[in-house]
């Protein structure tokens, strides 16, 4: 009787370390491994647009190839920063994470994406230099381009340091590793058309008769000055456009409107930014694939998630998590159906998709990896007055871009 007194009486006790231990397991599984198991991509895999659906039916098409968008994030404590560090002196200085101090600036890299079917390593820089001899390659877009070209610099400069400064015409930033004589450079654009200020004349005209006082001209039929030679001068380049064609911070949509012309005229009746998206990836696209030199390899990349939360950018938002985002928090973040502060990202590649059927373009689909992953921005320790929940750290998540885009490129020269 005192036994069976005894037993009863460590019952609460035994039931409280099976609940801790359950508990302690199920945040180490969490921890290993986060993925998008539960999502079905509505993004391409590696083919050409011309062989693709709109991205509906990733299994649409015939290609085999794998599904890099279908994966998980899984955690390795022993991983170190040998790809490069925080002493590259190309890093922006708001996305050098390590040295601003960011707690979990050294912990971002410790995660590995692992597509579901196959493998996406670590490529290989001096390989890559040796492979890519003779080669140029440019990164055509807004920011968030150059802070993929960044992260592909600092990793090649980690193992070729005879690097000299050179920028083929347009370019905000250029480098040619003189032993290969490769040569990258970032071309600023932010809506890949021609744009500017606009003010009523006062002769008057047709937006003038409908009331129109400013706002900002966008050529859709004209390339910006920046890139409008690149794809004669580089035989791979990496295209991006998005995050400013809803930016109504900078296009106000009554106090300076995008007004859109074509042909030197403007669109009357005048178009929303979405139509007037449409307009412009249809004249860049075939404006690329005209001046392109032959047998050159053209991408473009999908857009990169911003993850504000508790509102946009202006608003209050912030992006203070450490890991991860699960699947059913990434959905709540990203849904077309919730019309969240950050459904940019997918409405963008909508418009992308539909623009690039039919082309001989490549995608690099980006988007769902990194909608993961909220706690790789440069958040508080960006040196803004707000979050910076847009850029990435570097070293960070533009780094397993460049994996899959070196991937890719590969994958093409077996094609080939």
């Amino acid at each position: 009787m005192a036994a069976s007194k005894k037993l009863s009486s460590l019952f609460p006790l035994f039931s409280l370390i099976c609940f801790v231990s359950v508990f302690f397991l199920l945040s180490l599984s969490r921890k290993a491994s986060i993925s998008s198991s539960s999502y079905h991509p509505q993004f391409l895999k590696f083919k050409s647009v011309a062989n693709a659906t709109t991205g509906s039916d990733p299994d649409a098409s015939a290609d085999s190839s794998c599904d890099f968008s279908d994966g998980s994030w899984i955690y390795d404590p022993n991983a170190k920063l040998d790809r490069y560090d925080s002493s590259c002196k190309e890093i922006f200085k708001g996305w050098n994470c390590i040295l601003n101090n960011k707690s979990n600036g050294r912990d971002i890299v410790k995660w590995r994406w692992k597509p579901r079917n196959c493998h996406l390593p670590p490529f290989d820089p001096l390989k890559f230099l040796q492979s890519h001899r003779d080669t140029n390659i440019g990164f055509v877009g807004d920011s968030l381009n150059r802070n993929m070209f960044v992260s592909l610099f600092c990793t090649l400069k980690r193992v070729s340091s005879d690097v000299k400064k050179w920028r083929p015409a347009g370019a905000d930033r250029g480098f040619t590793f003189l032993d290969y004589n490769l040569t990258i450079a970032y071309h600023r654009t932010n809506l890949l058309a021609r744009y500017g200020r606009w003010s009523a004349n006062g002769n008057g005209g047709k937006l003038e008769a409908l009331g129109y006082k400013e706002g900002y001209r966008v050529d859709v039929d004209v390339p910006e000055g920046t890139w409008e030679k690149a794809p004669s001068f580089h035989d791979i380049l990496v295209f991006n456009t998005g995050h400013w064609w809803w930016a109504p911070s900078k296009f106000d949509p009554v106090k300076s409107p995008m007004l859109f012309f074509e042909k030197g005229l403007p669109v009357i009746s005048p178009i929303p930014p979405d139509a007037g998206l449409d307009k412009v990836l249809k004249h860049m696209i075939r404006f690329v694939e005209k001046t392109m030199r032959p047998g050159a390899i053209k991408l473009f990349r999908t857009q990169s998630p911003r993850h504000f939360e508790g509102g946009d950018w202006d608003q209050g938002g912030s992006c203070q998590r450490l890991e991860p985002l699960l699947p059913e928090q990434v959905e709540e973040l990203f849904s077309l159906k919730n019309n969240g502060t950050n459904v940019e990202a997918r409405l963008v590649n909508q418009y992308l998709f539909k623009a690039l059927k039919g082309s001989n373009f490549q995608i690099l689909d980006v988007t769902r990896m990194s909608e993961f992953r909220a706690d790789a921005h440069p958040s508080a320790a960006g040196g803004k007055k707000h979050d910076d929940c847009m850029h990435w750290c570097l070293p960070g998540i533009t780094d397993t871009w460049n994996d899959l885009f070196v991937t890719h490129l590969n994958s093409l020269k077996i094609i080939n």
